[in-house]
């Protein structure tokens, strides 16, 4: 066993797999992602056995949480996706039940998950997002259009993988935009369309993986190009010069500190004709799929899928009570 410090933050490193002890990965679940949350679990679990790790999954929408006690579990890789596990909900249960687990705590998770408070917070720190307004109703559909031009975003708060996300291009289409937001999440956020290019940014054990540029020939980066489209195009390295890729891992870092994340996870921007990056959200529990970024940047640094899944289950070590 070693230690590795990052950011302020150190970080145990385990040689033998024993030291994990039983491993639950919570996959599932009972949220819009359950899909992808299944595929990341399964890609995950496999990844860990052929390691020597004791995992096995643990589906938390037909079995209580306590079964983790009972099952004799020790720690767990969460690979939920959306409200329910990737909100702060099953990070407090955990908590409670004195089990350590992967990536961030109660509250970072809860604020990354939620796109409004992490905007303003990232305004107040002076990381660069998008102009924005929140909808309630018909009367803010028509200062979104004032405010911001067209055309706009439309997104519920506190979903994940653009779930409900759609693109306005007139004022005629938003209060259906809105609808189908607020069927999601009552907080919807209008967002200052930005035609440009779209970065990741990929975050481990307190450092930034090289950033990743993403093309898609779809009007945005939507549920279907991110998991199973074949004309997405990912590109590493990103294309940008060096000091502006710097730039953007530090955009990263300090998103992930102010809004309380750890361990893990990944930064989402969006770049204009002036270069400057603007922060789009927060990913706390980001996908581990075949289409899947953090894994993409981790392998240009020589990092492999199992060994990925490995330096993730060793940040559970940071929640372990002593």
């Amino acid at each position: 066993m070693s230690r590795l410090r990052a950011s302020g933050v150190e970080f145990r490193r385990i040689k033998d797999a024993a030291e994990f002890g039983q491993v639950a990965v919570l996959m599932g679940g009972a949220s819009a992602e359950r899909e992808i949350s299944l595929m990341t679990g399964k890609a995950v679990l496999d990844a860990l056995v052929s390691r020597g790790v004791n995992a096995a999954a643990f589906d938390p929408a037909s079995r209580p949480l306590t079964e983790l006690v009972t099952a004799g579990f020790e720690r767990v890789w969460i690979a939920l996706h959306g409200p329910g596990g990737e909100d702060g909900a099953v990070q407090g249960a955990l908590e409670w039940l004195g089990l350590p687990y992967t990536g961030s705590g109660v509250l970072g998770s809860a604020i990354g998950m939620d796109k409004l408070r992490t905007k303003r917070l990232a305004q107040a720190a002076g990381v660069a997002t998008p102009r924005w307004i929140e909808l309630n109703g018909a009367a803010d559909c028509e200062r979104a259009v004032v405010e911001l031009g067209l055309p706009i975003a439309v997104k519920p708060a506190t979903q994940g993988s653009s779930v409900g996300m759609s693109r306005v291009a007139s004022a005629a289409e938003l209060p259906a935009a809105w609808r189908a937001a607020s069927a999601l999440d009552p907080v919807v956020i209008a967002e200052r369309w930005i035609t440009g290019r779209e970065f990741t940014v990929g975050i481990l054990q307190g450092a930034a993986l090289p950033a990743i540029a993403i093309e898609t020939p779809r009007s945005f980066y939507d549920y279907q190009a991110k998991y199973f489209a074949d004309d997405t195009r990912y590109l590493i390295p990103c294309g940008l010069a060096g000091p502006a890729e710097s730039a953007l891992q530090q955009a990263a870092l300090t998103t992930f500190a102010i809004t309380g994340a750890g361990g893990w996870g990944r930064v989402d921007f969006v770049m204009g004709e002036d270069g400057v990056p603007l922060l789009l959200e927060i990913n706390t529990v980001p996908g581990m799929t075949s289409h899947s970024l953090v894994p993409m940047a981790a392998a240009a640094t020589g990092v492999d899928f199992a060994e990925l899944a490995w330096r993730i289950l060793e940040t559970s070590f940071a929640r372990e009570r002593t």
